[in-house]
This record gives structure tokens, sequence and C-alpha cells, in this order.
């Protein structure tokens, strides 16, 4: 199995990272050098461009198109490619959005959110300390019994395999 499966290609879509442009999603045109590359993001509203790539957060879509292609040729193949309802299904988006979301309370939707949590937390916290004192009383505490408890019940007779008993028998020495 290969250490690396997102390389930096012609084709690959990558997110912005800082700048401008942050958050958006590009496709890799060209390979300027070691470090910078050609983007062009007709779908996000990003001009082609050079850029860093330590500035570009790969992602594992590859579209299908030729080498500096110009910017019709590559928003074809991204809108062919769907690549906004395949970025929208991944969990990086949800997190992006997550985050923008948050980003973006007022101080009274923050304060929603702590009297929230804080009703929640006090539903949840008793079931927790009953089951959790449930589990130690059992020796369960943990996925592992606990010494001094009670043991845990015996399997089912039928299922458990018998142990072969050898009996050893002593030689008496003749005098």
């Amino acid at each position: 199995m290969p250490a690396f499966k997102k390389f930096v290609q012609t084709g690959r879509i990558a997110r912005c990272a800082r700048g401008k442009f942050k958050g958006k999603l590009v496709s890799i045109v060209d390979i300027i050098d070691q470090t910078r590359v050609l983007i062009d993001g007709p779908l996000s509203g990003v001009p082609r461009q050079q850029y860093p790539v330590n500035h570009l957060y790969l992602t594992k879509f590859r579209v299908k198109f030729p080498y500096t292609a110009p910017t019709r040729v590559v928003r074809k193949s991204l809108e062919a490619f769907n690549l906004k309802e395949k970025w929208t299904s991944t969990q990086w988006a949800e997190r992006a959005k997550a985050k923008h979301a948050r980003v973006s309370l007022t101080d009274f939707d923050r304060f929603k959110v702590r009297v929230a949590r804080r009703q929640r937390n006090r539903l949840v916290t008793p079931v927790f300390y009953k089951l959790k004192k449930e589990a130690a009383r059992t020796g369960f505490l943990f996925g592992k019994p606990v010494k001094g408890t009670k043991p845990s019940p015996k399997k089912n007779p039928d299922k458990v395999k018998k142990k072969k008993v050898v009996k050893k028998t002593k030689k008496v020495a003749k005098k």
C-alpha cells in the first residue's frame, strides 16, 4: 500500500488555506516549480494564478483535463465531474460548514448554546453516573473485570469446552 495517495499533479482539486481565497476549491492546472503551481477555480470564483503549494490542502479528488487547459475546459470538466455535490458530501466540507456556523454566532447565540448545553448535561450526567456505578459494581468498569468485585456471569456450559484431566500416577520404588 503506497504511503502517499494525494500528489501535486494536474487536475488535482485543492482547497486554498490562506489569503483572499481561503476555503475556496481550486484545480491545479500546471506545476511551475517545486514550490508553486498554477491554479484555476472557475466554479468558486478564483481566477487563474500562481499559488504556493504550501498554501494548498490537497483533496482526494482529481479531474481529468489536458495539461495547461484553458479556463473554459477546466470549468466544463469540473461540471461534468459534479465537484460541488461530491465536495458537499465529504466530512471535510461538513466540518468546515460547522466551523463557519460557530464563528458567525452572535453573543446572544453563544449564550443560547451555553444554556442548551447546561440543560443537556443536567439530563445526561445522572444517567452516566448511574451506569458507571453499575459497571463498577459488576466489575466491568472500562471493559475489564476489577479485583474484589462480583465475578462475571458464568458462560453457557454447553459451549464451554471441557478440559481433559490427565491423571498422574506415582511410581513406587521397590527396595
